[in-house]
């Protein structure tokens, strides 16, 4: 199935979908934007790093500007692996995407924790919108070799604030929901807006926001 990760015993990982602090560690600069995550548990801080993954950061910027996220859920949460969203509404209907980008996991960065990646599936040319936020160093999603099993999964920036709200949502109660069999949160936790950060700012981070919305 699309856009799907599953954890297994070891560190087996289906080809299938995969799917740092309370302050911001240092002024934002045109080189690394950074963008606000408003969640339903509250909010963090991604810098991006388009020099190093040119094309998934303007992939995901794309999305953040056309106010995609608000509504959608992160729909996979695995302690000590990742949490995954950007694809879902609250009601599991699969929200329709631009063409899928270029895989950039050859890029240097690597999947270790707080990192920010994109989600795809078997083919590695199909991210779209979906991304993962790695809970620990997770060096078997990194690129290993040019073929389809090895080319890995392209990480694009870093939680620089915030990142004990993505630990709570880590630790929240998981089980089935829609079409998924397992690791869906309940209740839902959804992201109410992406923000593209001024240069400067310094939003105050980790406090929840008002009631979820599915709209924007």
């Amino acid at each position: 199935m699309r856009d799907q990760i599953s954890l297994r015993a070891g560190v087996i990982l289906t080809l299938g979908m995969l799917l740092v602090g309370s302050a911001l560690a240092a002024p934002q600069t045109q080189d690394e934007p950074r963008v606000l995550f408003i969640t339903s548990e509250g909010r963090f801080v991604a810098e991006l790093y388009p020099q190093k993954a040119p094309a998934s950061v303007k992939n995901f910027l794309r999305y953040v500007r056309e106010d995609f996220y608000a509504g959608t859920i992160f729909h996979r949460v695995i302690s000590g692996f990742v949490i995954q969203g950007g694809g879902y509404t609250t009601d599991f209907q699969r929200k329709p995407t631009h063409p899928p980008i270029e895989n950039e996991a050859g890029n240097g960065l690597r999947n270790e924790r707080g990192t920010l990646a994109m989600a795809r599936s078997r083919d590695p040319d199909s991210a779209t919108s979906q991304f993962y936020i790695n809970l620990a160093d997770n060096e078997f999603l990194n690129r290993r070799s040019a073929s389809a099993a090895g080319a890995g999964y392209a990480v694009f920036g870093k939680i620089v604030a915030g990142m004990e709200v993505v630990d709570e949502i880590a630790s929240t109660e998981t089980g089935p929901a829609g079409p998924f069999p397992q690791d869906v949160p309940q209740p839902a936790i959804v992201i109410l807006d992406i923000r593209v950060l001024q240069t400067d700012a310094a939003p105050e981070v980790g406090e929840a926001p008002g009631a979820p919305s599915a709209s924007h």
